[in-house]
């Protein structure tokens, strides 16, 4: 068997609209560490925002379809990301957040951990979770938020599910997670050194209509894998479990395999490597639009076809990609 994965590597949603996207996590203070395209879809950008310089674990990613319609949280998704920051800041998140006019939730205890949800302008549901294992992840010291309570990268995931025994089965007895907490409903799962950003919460709730992945919600989430050898083994794992698993699949940045697990959730193994700083600099990340070797050839029409994207930067705003979409 190969090693259990090492926590969360990054989790994709859907937006709308790709400057108010870009507006807001840079307001969290996440970096924009890529702009790119959908490679499946490549008249639409890929967004990735994580830390400085964007490490596994630290990413959430977005693919802005405007005018997409709307979805609906239920079962068979990922209905929560939830986003490290070190104990004692969320009084100051508050108050940043309220500036804003962001809608706040109200500040939940558990265990060792508070937290208070918001939603992103497309309806993503996020929480802000402070504790104290935040401080072993590096901040952004250059970000736009002070260093003290800057968000250190994904917490965790929770999964809705009509049912809970299969996908806590696949979680436990296929991919090496444990159990390390339960209350209610909700099962806590952990892989790795089961700090922050290698948790999934499963949330069992039989009454939860299907749930619709579109605008506002989670597409998919990632898990970590070490390197190519390990991705191959996984594969021939999951396929021994009557899987229907992808072909490995280059992302340009990591590359990939995916499948749904029990519940409908669709699930991705990525490799750590290669990085973003593969095809620009760590200083120069996510200012310029960036294509894979095989998209460049269509990079005229793909330039065209995508929204004008201004991305704010530390000397001056930057046009980024596309001059023709609306």
């Amino acid at each position: 068997m190969p090693t259990p994965p090492a926590g969360l590597h990054h989790v994709t949603a859907i937006a709308t609209d790709p400057q108010r996207n870009v507006d807001f996590y840079r307001m969290l203070g996440l970096r924009l560490v890529k702009v790119t395209v959908n490679f499946d879809a490549p008249d639409t950008y890929h967004l990735y925002f994580g830390g400085e310089s964007g490490r596994p674990g630290t990413l959430i990613t977005f693919f802005p379809w405007p005018g997409a319609p709307r979805g609906r949280r239920g079962a068979g998704q990922a209905t929560t990301v939830s986003l490290s920051v070190p104990q004692g800041s969320l009084g100051w998140w508050r108050d940043h957040l309220q500036a804003q006019a962001v809608e706040l939730g109200a500040v939940a205890s558990r265990a060792e951990e508070e937290a208070f949800s918001v939603r992103d302008p497309d309806g993503l549901a996020l929480e802000l979770v402070a504790h104290t294992q935040a401080g072993l992840a590096p901040a952004w010291e250059d970000g736009p938020i002070p260093p003290e309570h800057a968000i250190r990268g994904l917490h965790s995931v929770t999964l809705t599910e009509a049912g809970y025994e299969r996908t806590a089965e696949l979680l436990t007895g296929t991919l090496g997670f444990r159990l390390a907490a339960e209350h209610g409903d909700r099962f806590r799962f952990a892989t790795g050194e089961g700090r922050a950003g290698s948790l999934v919460d499963v949330l069992c709730r039989p009454e939860a209509p299907q749930g619709l992945v579109a605008a506002g919600t989670v597409h998919h989430i990632a898990w970590r894998t070490p390197g190519e050898a390990e991705q191959v083994e996984w594969r021939n794992v999951l396929l021994g479990q009557g899987l229907n698993v992808t072909p490995i699949i280059d992302r340009q940045y990591f590359h990939s395999i995916y499948f749904r697990e029990p519940g409908g959730v669709l699930l991705e193994i990525a490799t750590d490597p290669p990085g973003f700083t593969i095809d620009e600099p760590l200083m120069q990340l996510g200012r310029a639009l960036k294509l894979p070797p095989w998209l460049e050839p269509s990079r005229a029409d793909i330039e065209h076809a995508l929204p004008t994207l201004k991305v704010p930067g530390p000397d001056e705003e930057l046009v980024v990609g596309g001059t023709g979409g609306t």
